[in-house]
């Protein structure tokens, strides 16, 4: 007998799903049951923990471009899913959720484990959730799950009481009042403006004299037309941290990432533009843009609501980046005045001699810099890069050129800790022919980090290329808390909260069968780098690092700078000492 376990797991192999992340329990025996007897291309990747498969759900969206996929039990595992789910709604990754619930006939009787799900998933899941009471339903909630997932690129949630998991399979409903029949077809957009809105943004573009761009998630796969606008309209290219490999870090017009994790041209540029187009960005900070009313302002998305949300833009286009642009360029001018263009080359020119010199600065013992400028001298070619959230990204945002054909993300919108090592598990696993890199700060592996070692362990020896390395950043501080601490609150590092237990990781890596390395020499970061890009399993890579080398943001408030002064001047000698020095250090190099 076919179950709506067995459907439902045919449906999404239909669909193309070919991998689900998961964690069981007995909320979805019916569906971990199914996944034991099925014929269907679909591979159950279980985890360390359902946040863990929520994040890899969430990486395989952004990598592949699919539809991510994540299941758990009811209760606590559901819960468990939600950390992951908010950082795919706030980075509009399509991912669906399966969860399990108690048998209908406990609803509503206060049984063991019995939580409220279409009310949990009801913010991260608000385009679709929906708790299946029949068989005959769950066709049409899982075409639609799926479908709202793409389309809306958002967060979906479909809910199996335990019980409907183990009925009959009702793969096509009677054909009477009450029914609904859902398909899977193919889906035609309009993808493009109309020639008037082109030509009116043209105008726009062509008459600007300072054009700056601003590229960001939405532009991944229209890096030839960003670079072809660029070279038109004599503009350089800024990037927001989602779309740093939209267009490759190492042309001479790229003024790389932009906002507190940004460069100085970047910064420069916008403050002196005339003009301005964003492509595909939803960046967040106004402060980093140009002041209102200084630049005339042409903004191209796919959702029309994203227009006009972060700058006053004075036309918005509606559609896919890559499509529109083609469609624009044909009416874009070459701008024959180059010396906005010159300017801003010879900004960045110098900006990378900065990155390397506060990167070479002295520290006790590693310059945190140091690991992401060898890494970015050796990064293979076609390799995946994932980063988490701490100061790590940074570095990640500036000392790390990535070049054409390579990927990298992070999380951007929920800028969650704990997502590196997923996402790069999720990257491997999708393509496991090529290399992987996870940069991550200690405080990221403590959380969640370790755990997925185990998983990497566990699956290594199918992947066609076994190189995965995973850099930690080892200072013993959740230090962009620090920081933050210390530049907005004007407070001390508070120790209690701020030191991380010390935990060797090289050391645990080596345990687990992996290979680990521990470096604390400034002139073995790049062999260490050379030994574990050619190891043949992968790599724990721990670099041991000073907490008090200060992650500059290009622009520093005389607030900031007053709070942080009185921030040293409360710590004690020893490290208020340090930190200072430090500062001093990496603003001369600048």
């Amino acid at each position: 007998m076919k179950t709506v376990s067995d459907f439902v797991l045919e449906r999404l192999s239909q669909w193309g799903v070919r991998r689900v992340f998961g964690y069981p329990g007995d909320g979805i025996n019916g569906l971990i049951g199914a996944f034991g007897r099925t014929q269907e291309p679909l591979e159950f990747v279980q985890v360390r923990h359902e946040e863990s498969a929520a994040f890899m759900a969430c990486a395989h969206a952004k990598f592949t471009g699919q539809v991510g996929m994540c299941m758990a039990t009811s209760g606590p595992g559901a819960i468990h899913l939600l950390n992951g789910l908010y950082d795919a709604k706030l980075d509009h990754q399509p991912v669906v959720a399966l969860v399990g619930q108690q048998a209908r006939s406990a609803l509503g009787g206060d049984y063991q484990q019995e939580v409220d799900l279409v009310s949990l998933f009801k913010d991260v899941a608000h385009d679709y959730v929906q708790m299946a009471a029949t068989a005959g339903q769950a066709r049409h909630v899982i075409d639609r799950a799926m479908r709202i997932a793409m389309e809306r690129r958002a967060v979906t949630c479909v809910i199996f009481p335990n019980d409907v998991q183990d009925l009959p399979a009702v793969e096509s409903p009677p054909r009477e009042h009450g029914a609904v029949y859902t398909g899977i077809g193919v889906t035609s957009h309009a993808a493009v403006p109309n020639e008037a809105a082109l030509r009116n943004a043209a105008e726009i573009l062509n008459r600007g004299e300072r054009v700056a761009m601003l590229v960001g998630a939405g532009a991944l796969d229209a890096g030839a037309e960003v670079r072809q606008a660029a070279e038109l309209l004599g503009a350089g290219v800024a990037k927001a941290l989602l779309g740093k490999a939209a267009v490759p870090d190492d042309l001479p017009y790229v003024t790389g990432s932009i906002g507190l994790l940004g460069t100085q041209p970047s910064w420069d540029m916008m403050n002196e533009c005339d003009t301005l187009l964003m492509v595909g960005t939803s960046f967040p900070y106004a402060e980093f843009l140009p002041e209102e009313g200084q630049a005339r302002a042409v903004q191209i998305d796919r959702d029309g609501r994203k227009l006009s949300l972060r700058y006053p833009v004075e036309l918005g286009l509606v559609g896919d980046s890559r499509l529109t642009l083609q469609a624009l360029m044909p009416m874009l001018e070459r701008k024959t005045a180059r010396r906005w263009r010159e300017r801003i080359e010879k900004q960045v020119a110098r900006w990378r001699d900065t990155v390397r010199e506060r990167a070479m600065v002295d520290a006790r013992p590693l310059n945190p810099q140091r690991p992401f400028l060898e890494l970015s001298q050796r990064l293979p070619e076609q390799c995946i890069v994932t980063c988490d959230s701490g100061s790590a990204a940074n570095w990640y945002a500036r000392d790390l050129d990535l070049r054409e054909g390579m990927m990298g993300s992070l999380s951007g919108g929920l800028a969650t800790m704990g997502c590196g090592v997923p996402y790069a598990v999720a990257a491997k696993l999708a393509y496991p022919e090529r290399p992987v890199v996870a940069l991550v700060g200690d405080g990221a592996m403590q959380m969640l980090g370790i755990n997925e070692l185990i998983t990497i362990s566990h699956r290594w020896k199918d992947w066609a290329d076994p190189r995965l390395i995973v850099m930690v950043l080892n200072n013993g501080d959740l230090n962009l808390v620090t920081w933050e601490q210390r530049v907005m609150g004007g407070d001390p590092r508070f120790a209690d909260s701020q030191w991380l237990p010390a935990f060797s990781y090289a050391d645990y890596g080596r345990l687990l069968g992996l290979e680990g390395i521990r470096v604390e020499n400034p002139q073995d970061v790049g062999p260490a780098w050379d030994r574990a890009l050619a190891a043949a399993r992968p790599v724990v890579l721990e670099m041991v690092t000073d907490p008090e080398m200060p992650p500059l943001p290009p622009h520093i408030p005389a607030k900031q700078v007053a709070a942080y002064v009185r921030a040293l001047r409360k710590e004690d000698a020893a490290a208020g000492g340090a930190a200072l020095r430090a500062t001093i250090k990496q603003w001369w190099a600048g």
